[in-house]
């Protein structure tokens, strides 16, 4: 059997949905951050859950979001903390809060809209390439 926390960690939400977290740091995060939200609809819940997966994200969620005003801090896309991985697990969390692209209209040039816009392709956030039938 393997030993992997995210299987072992396991919790029931309110409305009986099976939740896995990574580790009991994260499943802390994740029912701290909705107990102090605005609202615990489904795009807090998922900008939560995503935001709580990396320690960086969790020690940084300030810089990421306001969590009194219910904003996202676009510009910590572009902070000295952010590495590969939590630039990545951000975006997701924006996304997935957002039902879309939030920081596409800070690009005034359409190439870097698009470019932008392929930041948040689920594809372009993997680590190896895919592949087509061509």
């Amino acid at each position: 059997m393997m030993n992997n926390t995210a299987l072992r960690a396991e919790a029931q939400s309110a409305n009986n949905t099976h939740m896995v977290f990574a580790d009991k740091e994260h499943e802390r995060f994740y029912y701290e951050k909705l107990a102090q939200a605005r609202s615990q609809d489904c795009f807090h819940q998922a900008l939560f859950y995503v935001l709580g997966i990396l320690r960086d994200t969790r020690e940084h969620f300030d810089q990421i979001y306001n969590i009194k005003t219910g904003n996202l801090r676009l510009k910590c896309l572009n902070e000295g903390w952010q590495t590969s991985g939590s630039v990545k697990v951000v975006r997701l969390a924006f996304n997935l809060y957002t039902n879309g692209m939030p920081s596409l209209d800070n690009y005034k040039r359409k190439d870097e809209q698009i470019d932008e816009c392929r930041e948040y392709s689920t594809i372009h956030m993997t680590s190896s390439p895919v592949r087509t039938g061509k």
